[in-house]
């Protein structure tokens, strides 16, 4: 089993900055790819990026060139530095894991409680 606690949400002005961290414990050995994934409101959860064991990323049309996925394979760490915000980025962000190297939230296995990022004025 795998826990995930993310950290870091808030509320910030367009075009400000924020970062998320995950951090993951229990059986990280079983981990390749991490994850961040979004859901506002009424809306289906989609990709906002994930990044495998070896570094490799994947990121979802709205964020690219604004946000960006890094990792701490030895501590168990996932990190989502997101620039220039838009008040569309608003949502509560999920941290996932598992041991596939997909996109598609089905294809995780865990998954954090969230926490919520609101961009407003």
């Amino acid at each position: 089993q795998v826990q995930l606690v993310e950290s870091g949400g808030g509320l910030v002005q367009p075009g400000g900055s924020l970062r998320l961290s995950c951090a993951a414990s229990g059986s990280i050995f079983s981990i390749n790819a991490m994850g961040w994934y979004r859901q506002a409101p009424g809306e289906e959860r989609e990709l906002v990026a994930t990044i495998t064991n070896d570094g490799a990323t994947n990121y979802g049309d709205s964020v690219k060139g604004r946000f960006t996925i890094s990792r701490d394979n030895n501590r168990g760490l996932v990190y989502l530095q997101m620039n220039n915000l838009k008040l569309e980025d608003t949502a509560k962000y999920y941290c996932a894991a598992g041991q596939a190297a997909g996109i598609e939230p089905a294809e995780y296995e865990y998954w954090g409680q969230g926490t919520q990022v609101t961009v407003s004025s």
